[in-house]
C-alpha cells in the first residue's frame, strides 16, 4: 500500500523554499493590502475631509501610484538579478512605509502627490519578487502549478484591504495611516527572511539551451499574452454592475454569476495546471483564449438567464487553462538567469493591459450597447488564440 503523502509533498514547492517563500509572499499581501486601500477605498474618501486638499487629487494620487507602479516593474527586474531578491523586497518595503509616512504630514498637493510616486516605486518590486522567487521555487515541472498557487493566494487580499480602508475612512484622524504602517512594517520585517540570492536548482544554473537565444528573442512572443490577458480581464471589471439589468441579473444573480465561474476556475486549475505543466503550456494558453472568447460571444447574444451561468462556467474554464499555462509559458520560454529582468518587463505590459481595458470596454458599451464589451472582448481574445495558433515556431526550444 503506497503510503500518503505529507502537505509538503504535494505542493508544487521544494520544501526547503516554503518558509522563505511563505515570507515573501506575507510581504506582498501586505503591501496589496495597503495599496489597494489607501488608494481605493481610503484617499478617495479622506482627501478633502481629513487632508484639506482638493477632491480630483485622490483620483489624481491613484493615477500616479499605477503609472509609477507600472513604469517601474521593468527596473524592479533587473534589481532582483543585480542585487538578489532580499535586497529588492527590502528597498521596495521600506521606500514603502516612507511614501506612507509622507501621507501623514502631506497638507500641500506637491508632497500628497511625491508620496504617490514613491509608494508606487516600493511597490514596483513586490510581484515580480515574489513571483520570480515561486519560479525558482517551484518542483521539476511544476511551474505553472507553483506560480497559479501563490497568484490566487495573494489575490483576495487586494478585495480585503479595499474593505478595511474603505470602512476606516469616515476617521479624521491617521489611525488608517497608522494601520497601513504597521501592515507594511510587518512586511518589512519578513523581507528579511527572503534569501539573498536566487534559490535556482543546480541544473537550471548551469545548463545551456540547445540553441541560443537572445533574452529578447525570448520576450517578444509572450508580449502580446501578456498585454491581452489582463485587457480581456479588465474589459468588464467597471461595467458590471451597470449592464447587470441588462442581462436580466439583480445583485444577488450577478453574484452568483461571478461565484459559478471563479468556483469552475479554481475547481479546475489542478488539472488544468497539470495540462500545462506536461509540455501543452502554448495550447493551454490557446485553449484558454479560445473558451473566453466563445463565453463572451455567448454573452453578447444576451441568452437566457439560465444561459448565462452555463457560459459563466465556460469562461471560467478558459480562465482556468489560461493561468497555469502562462506561467508555465513564462517560465520554460525566458532563460532562468535573465527572467527577473524580463518578467518585470511582461508586467509593465501586462499593467498596461490592465489600464487599457475598462477604456475600451466603456467606449464599446456606448458604441454598441451591452453587447459591445463582450463582442470586443471575443475578438481580442480570439485574434490572441490564433496568434499563439500561427506563431508557434518562436516557441520552439521552449516545452511549449
Amino acid at each position: 500500500m503506497t503510503p500518503r503523502r505529507s502537505l509538503t509533498d504535494r505542493l508544487p514547492l521544494r520544501p526547503e523554499t516554503l518558509g522563505p517563500l511563505l515570507a515573501a509572499m506575507v510581504t506582498l499581501a501586505t503591501a496589496e493590502v495597503v495599496r489597494s486601500g489607501v488608494y481605493g477605498g481610503y484617499l478617495t474618501q479622506a482627501v478633502d475631509t481629513h487632508f484639506g486638499l482638493p477632491l480630483a487629487l485622490g483620483g489624481l494620487a491613484y493615477t500616479v501610484h499605477f503609472a509609477t507602479d507600472t513604469v517601474m516593474r521593468g527596473p524592479a527586474g533587473v534589481a532582483i538579478s543585480r542585487y538578489g531578491l532580499r535586497a529588492t523586497m527590502l528597498g521596495g518595503a521600506l521606500l514603502s512605509v516612507l511614501a506612507i509616512t509622507l501621507f501623514m504630514v502631506a497638507h500641500t498637493s506637491w508632497l500628497f502627490l511625491l508620496a504617490a510616486a514613491l509608494h508606487g516605486v516600493g511597490f514596483a518590486v513586490m510581484w515580480p519578487g515574489t513571483m520570480n522567487f515561486a519560479a525558482d521555487a517551484a518542483r521539476d515541472g511544476y511551474h505553472g502549478r507553483a506560480l497559479t498557487l501563490v497568484g490566487t493566494a495573494i489575490t483576495p487580499f487586494s478585495g480585503l484591504g479595499f474593505l478595511l480602508f474603505g470602512a476606516l475612512a469616515k476617521r479624521d484622524d491617521n489611525v488608517p495611516l497608522l494601520v497601513a504602517l504597521a501592515l507594511l512594517t510587518l512586511g518589512t520585517l519578513l523581507a528579511l527572511l527572503v534569501p539573498a540570492r536566487r534559490v535556482l536548482k543546480r541544473r537550471e544554473e548551469t545548463e545551456e539551451p540547445p540553441r541560443a537565444r537572445s533574452v529578447t528573442g525570448a520576450l517578444v512572443p509572450l508580449l502580446p499574452a501578456a498585454f491581452m490577458q489582463t485587457m480581456t480581464m479588465s474589459l468588464l471589471g467597471p461595467l458590471l454592475f451597470r449592464i447587470a439589468p441588462d442581462l436580466g441579473l439583480n445583485y444577488w444573480g450577478l453574484v452568483a454569476l461571478l461565484v459559478v465561474g471563479g468556483g469552475v476556475a479554481f475547481g479546475s486549475m489542478p488539472l488544468t495546471g497539470r495540462f500545462a505543466d506536461r509540455g501543452r503550456a502554448r495550447l493551454g494558453v490557446m485553449i484558454g483564449y479560445g473558451l473566453l472568447s466563445l463565453g463572451f460571444l455567448g454573452f453578447a447574444t444576451t441568452p437566457a438567464l439560465w444561459a448565462l451561468y452555463l457560459l459563466a462556467a465556460l469562461a471560467g474554464l478558459g480562465y482556468a487553462f489560461l493561468t497555469p499555462a502562462w506561467a508555465a509559458l513564462v517560465t520554460h520560454v525566458l532563460p532562468a538567469e535573465q527572467r527577473p529582468a524580463a518578467w518585470g518587463v511582461l508586467m509593465t505590459v501586462e499593467n498596461g493591459g490592465m489600464a487599457l481595458g475598462p477604456l475600451i470596454g466603456t467606449f464599446a458599451l456606448g458604441q454598441m450597447g451591452v453587447p459591445g464589451p463582450f463582442v470586443v472582448g471575443a475578438v481580442l481574445a480570439a485574434v490572441t488564440a490564433g496568434g499563439y495558433a500561427a506563431f508557434g515556431r518562436a516557441f520552439r526550444g521552449a516545452a511549449t
